[in-house]
């Protein structure tokens, strides 16, 4: 059949000065990519991809030989093709490169190109349906050389509507991105990078993910099957390197059962809540999938989660709760879902309600009984009934150091993870159950004869004399910039009360802890790693759940940081401006890696290398497109937060701030 015969659709692909004579230049029509000549006026369209290594034609050059005949030659390895015949003077390919009918035109260069023959099904178009069958609907990533079968497959399912795809600037960014998805909404978003160097970029967070028990799953790209081992170009053996990270871990072969193999990766995020790997050869990623194969789902694969607890440890929890007079309830972030049933039981035991650092805002500053957060981040409040306790109710949480629950109290402790109960040391009354169904059978179980005291006035009393303090230190000024209860006294008022809130790690985050008061803001934070740099590409996944998780929509993404922590991953400031991501940023730019600068003062060492040389981060803001505000005085604090918060996109606030006022 000729071209004639053929019924071709005709792509424009060229101006006529875009190709001059003895030129090549590579050019798309349709999906399909082309290596167009000019030889003496005479246009071809070739094949774009050499068949030794895949090397672009259209990268390559014309060379003319002693006997007149022109050559197309490949840039990689310096394979030679006719542009006229498409055919190899060294016989590497007997059918040589495929020819497509070109056509001058007035106005241009056009390609002729049949109609596309229907996609047909890959592997990684059945692992990405059951992906998205399992709720994993947002992916972080990066496309590249070695993820592209796979890349095309999320693509369809962006296309279809079950997924958000958002391409980001750094591997880290994204694997944050997903920590921070999972902390706030309990369920797995996906990181994808290519092999080598871009699944290494992942590891920061994560780790992050998998201390705080927050769901990811990861997809990479590795090399082709067959070159495995040798030591391939950007080939490592990501087995062994995501091993200790990942729960689940597996490569993705020819033969897999693929379904089912992304099945258990989702299986595994959701239900360990821990981080799960997949490794997808080049290769593998395009094979056709069987005539039968049919995508996986969660049905029939997940049980409910409500473990009640057992009658004994019930009853001597009971027990301890009788005999007490000045019990103190302790939140962590493992109680955050059930927070209503947790603050039932307080309030029927008149009890404080203190929370850990990660479980800030999961009752409100304002609630009667709330103490606010204990520890190093923490208020004077808590620590004064933590110190005036006689029993102390564990409730989620995993013990921090950081926080520094006393053992020297009778403690009951609940938790859902067996390894968490006395995790650090013994505990009085270990109880394996969901937190919820705990608290709603203790609430139930207390008579009206328990002899708690009602230790809502002395709370009044402790919140007052600490607001008065706080109150004190708002006008400390020694001319080197704006002081954090300041600060955080104004984003107590700014901030609305449904936001989402992602912190940093550093001075700036124990003056979040200590200043802020929570009206119920939602708190993301890096807690067991502590990584510098979590918060802003954390806030993109919090975002990225406002548009495809219902109980998130409409809420305010806020993030938290100082200058180090915002430099980690600051280019990704413009990946939310191209997909407008509602995001306000304060940035507290003293300068200085602020908290290392103190912890070497406190251990008598010379404060060293700890300065930063900062660009202007509000021009650089403006600079990406989005809103930049600079703050270098109180009074010019509360208008440049409305003004950023009320911004419907990407906005920064950068304040000058003094190292020595946290």
């Amino acid at each position: 059949m000729t071209d004639s015969d053929r019924q071709l659709s005709w792509h424009r692909v060229a101006d006529f000065d875009e190709v001059p004579p003895g030129r090549v230049k590579t050019v798309t029509a349709g999906t399909l990519s082309m290596a167009l000549t000019n030889i003496d006026g005479v246009f071809t369209a070739m094949d774009n991809r050499c068949p030794h290594q895949g090397g672009p034609l259209g990268e390559g050059s014309i060379e003319v030989g002693s006997d007149g005949q022109c050559w197309l030659r490949c840039p990689w390895h310096g394979w030679d093709f006719d542009p006229q015949t498409g055919r190899s003077p060294g016989g590497h390919e007997d059918s040589g490169q495929r020819l497509y009918p070109i056509e001058a035109r007035e106005d241009g260069v056009y390609v002729g190109l049949e109609a596309e023959a229907p996609h047909e099904t890959t592997v990684t178009d059945v692992m990405a349906e059951t992906m998205t069958n399992w709720g994993v609907t947002t992916v972080f990533g990066m496309v590249g050389h070695s993820n592209l079968g796979l890349a095309d497959a999320l693509r369809l399912q962006e296309q279809k509507g079950r997924l958000n795809y958002y391409g980001i600037r750094h591997e880290g960014a994204a694997a944050f991105a997903c920590s921070g998805y999972a902390k706030l909404t309990g369920k797995p978003a996906a990181c994808l990078t290519i092999a080598g160097p871009g699944a290494t970029n992942l590891m920061t967070g994560l780790w992050d993910a998998k201390v705080d028990r927050a769901p990811v799953l990861a997809l990479t790209g590795q090399v082709d099957v067959q070159v495995l081992g040798p030591g391939a170009f950007q080939e490592i053996d990501l087995a062994a390197a995501f091993a200790p990270v990942a729960r689940f871990s597996q490569t993705v072969l020819h033969t897999s059962k693929h379904a089912e193999l992304m099945t258990l990766a989702c299986k595994n995020a959701l239900v360990e809540r821990d981080v799960a790997h997949l490794i997808f050869p080049d290769d593998v990623q395009t094979v056709p999938a069987a005539a039968t194969a049919t995508p996986s789902s969660p049905e029939g694969r997940v049980a409910a989660s409500s473990i009640a607890p057992a009658e004994d440890a019930l009853h001597d929890a009971m027990s301890l709760i009788k005999a007490s007079k000045r019990p103190i309830v302790i939140v962590g972030y493992g109680a955050r879902e059930a927070m209503t049933d947790v603050i039932a039981l307080a309030e029927r035991l008149s009890s404080p309600v203190l929370t850990t650092f990660k479980a800030k805002g999961q009752i409100a500053d304002t609630h009667p009984l709330a103490a606010g957060v204990l520890g190093r981040s923490g208020t004077p409040v808590a620590s004064w009934f933590m110190n005036e306790c006689d029993l102390i109710l564990a409730l989620g949480s995993s013990f921090s150091n950081h926080t520094g629950i006393t053992a020297k109290r009778p403690i009951i402790q609940v938790d859902f993870d067996r390894m968490t109960l006395g995790k650090f040391h013994g505990v009085t009354v270990p109880v394996w159950a969901e937190i919820g169904v705990t608290a709603k059978r203790l609430t139930k179980a207390l008579s009206n004869s328990i002899q708690t005291v009602d230790q809502r006035p002395e709370l009044a009393e402790r919140w007052a004399i600490w607001r008065s303090e706080k109150r004190n230190r708002l006008n400390d000024d020694h001319g080197k910039g704006l002081n954090s209860a300041a600060v955080f006294a104004a984003m107590s008022t700014a901030v609305p009360s449904d936001a989402v809130i992602a912190v940093d790690v550093g001075n700036n985050t124990y003056s979040f802890g200590r200043y802020f008061e929570s009206e119920g803001q939602r708190i993301l934070m890096s807690g067991y790693l502590g990584s510098i740099g979590f918060a802003f590409p954390a806030a993109m996944g919090a975002w990225a759940a406002t548009q495809d998780q219902e109980d998130y929509r409409g809420r305010k993404v806020v993030s938290i940081s100082g200058d180090g922590g915002f430099g980690q991953y600051m280019g990704d400031f413009n990946t939310a401006m191209k997909y407008n991501m509602d995001i306000t940023h304060v940035l507290l730019n003293n300068a200085q890696l602020g908290k290392i600068s103190k912890e070497q003062r406190a251990g008598h060492w010379p404060v060293w290398q700890t300065d930063l040389h900062n660009p202007s981060f509000a021009a650089y803001a403006k600079l990406c497109g989005g809103k930049g505000i600079r703050v270098a005085n109180v009074e010019q604090l509360e208008s440049a937060l409305k003004e950023a918060l009320a911004h419907p996109g990407p906005a920064l606030v950068e304040i000058i701030s003094d190292v020595d006022l946290i």
